[in-house]
């Protein structure tokens, strides 16, 4: 973990996380509307962003703010919004969580790999790229058991 400055300890902290909000809502989709929460979802994660942000205020943090980086998160959240809702409604439909979040998520990954080339100009060494038609192999083999 050293080797890669820090970040990876925090990416799967993030991963961890993530799990746990992709296995949440399939428990609750058989107990609330997708729209009802989708709301709830937000409302605590809001609040969560919204102490931080106090917190880094009160600790007289910096933030800059620009109009470009407002326009941003507010995609980001359309984003993460509309996938909650989407996720909610499959789940909903009876798709097990062992089989819907890899999809979804594994779709997610290759979708932001192929962004971050085409769009971003990053590259990808050859093990990523490996690594990248891997998870292309089992989101297919997942789809295919659906």
């Amino acid at each position: 973990m050293a080797g890669a400055g820090g970040w990876l300890g925090l990416a799967l902290l993030a991963a961890l996380c993530l799990a746990g909000y992709n296995f949440f809502i399939k428990l609750a989709a058989g107990h609330i509307a997708a729209a009802a929460g989708a709301v709830v979802l937000q409302l605590v994660a809001a609040t969560l962003g919204g102490i931080w942000l106090l917190s880094l205020h009160l600790k007289g943090t910096p933030l800059p703010v620009t109009g470009r980086g407002l326009g941003l998160a507010a995609l980001a959240g359309l984003g993460v919004g509309l996938a909650e809702i989407l996720t909610f409604i499959v789940f909903e439909r009876g798709v097990p969580a062992s089989v819907g979040t890899p999809i979804i998520v594994g779709g997610s990954v290759l979708l932001t790999a192929l962004l971050g080339v085409l769009v971003a100009r990053e590259t990808l060494a050859w093990p990523q790229a490996l690594g990248l038609l891997a998870i292309v192999g089992g989101v297919v083999l997942l789809a295919r058991g659906a």
